[in-house]
């Protein structure tokens, strides 16, 4: 394993260093510690001037990143660069609710629960969890398509992936009550993928069936035949971004041990060029202080290589407590701080954000 990290830190690098030599920008303008804001940028009712008038606002906060997802790409590049920002194009990776002609062509991909249910047909939570296999070679390529498809806009400089795990086999706690659960256990109608191809592979590679073990959950080499699944999938993208020389960042569980737990993810071993991690303290119900070791935990899991730009969320943190949060994802060795999302950076918000990163 050592080999193999030390390889995809390398691979990183040099893809990243080609990069900065042709977009100084991708980082984020430069600093020694950047700002950024996820951004939906599907409005109909905002031109090529209003989403520059956007970005100059966010500019002139010190803000030099934005991760953007709908809308105009060509015109979201034209905005951002015009302020010398960098852009990132978000896109949903494994959930693929709105991919209609996926749904209608290729039912099969779905990723099936340890019920039997497919999450295209019996999405768990809510109606917008369909989630693709990543265990399926025809999956992996036609995201790598996809991916390089966005890679391939010109004026992109990253692609930036989200929502590129298993479903939630446990929710944040903040969210139990949110749903009437209580998650002290993995329940099966949460648990996935137990579909024909992911038995098969797991089966031929290790002589078990999933759906006959007696504990599936607490079962370590399914537990890491899963986490292994997402991994590969990832490892086929950053292939199809980096062979157009575009970088490759994604959205992530807080640290590396909430991500596998939590929602199948071993982020920390993917070939990412930037990483950002959702440290929304709220959702866990814990105290802003609880961003800086989470952000702690991922830096030193990660390749020194990989800057960790740490993400947290603007509806629970009025001005003073973005300005505290900061702070935090600083003390704990981020290399930046990503703001969710665009729309709820007030004039005093970004106020404190131009004072804490300067």
């Amino acid at each position: 394993m050592t080999d193999r990290r030390t390889f995809l830190a390398a691979l990183g690098a040099s893809t990243i260093s080609s990069r900065l030599t042709a977009l100084p920008t991708l980082w984020g303008g430069g600093s020694a510690f950047s700002a950024w804001t996820w951004v939906h940028g599907g409005s109909a009712t905002i031109d090529l001037a209003g989403w520059k008038t956007r970005y100059a606002r966010l500019r002139d906060a010190g803000i030099t990143g934005v991760l953007v997802s709908g809308g105009d790409t060509a015109m979201h590049v034209e905005a951002a660069h015009s302020q010398g920002m960098a852009l990132h194009r978000w896109v949903w990776t494994l959930n693929r609710s709105g991919d209609k002609k996926v749904q209608d062509e290729h039912p099969e991909w779905f990723s099936v629960s340890r019920e039997g249910k497919s999450s295209l047909t019996t999405p768990p939570y809510v109606g917008y969890y369909k989630w693709l296999c990543p265990t399926r070679r025809p999956v992996r390529e036609y995201l790598a398509d996809v991916m390089g498809e966005v890679a391939a806009i010109p004026g992109v400089d990253a692609v930036h992936l989200d929502y590129v795990r298993h479903p939630d086999v446990i929710l944040p706690r903040n969210l139990w009550e949110t749903y009437k659960l209580v998650q002290d256990h993995e329940m099966a109608q949460f648990d996935y993928c137990y579909c024909d191809v992911c038995r098969e592979r797991f089966e031929r590679e290790t002589g078990k069936d999933p759906f006959t073990l007696a504990d599936a959950p607490a079962d370590v080499e399914w537990r890491r035949f899963r986490w292994r699944m997402v991994t590969e999938t990832v490892e086929a993208i950053a292939r199809a971004t980096h062979a157009r020389g575009k970088a490759l960042s994604a959205a992530v569980f807080p640290t590396p041990m909430i991500a596998r737990r939590l929602v199948r993810q071993e982020w920390d071993r993917w070939p990412l060029d930037l990483v950002f991690p959702m440290l929304y303290h709220g959702f866990y119900r814990e105290p802003i202080s609880w961003i800086a070791g989470a952000t702690a935990e991922g830096v030193a899991a990660l390749p020194v290589s990989t800057p960790l730009v740490a993400g947290v969320y603007l509806p629970d943190l009025p001005p003073p407590a973005l300005g505290e949060a900061i702070r935090a994802a600083r003390e704990g060795g981020a290399a930046g701080v990503s703001m969710f999302e665009m729309g709820g950076l007030t004039d005093a918000h970004l106020q404190v954000v131009r004072s804490a990163i300067g």
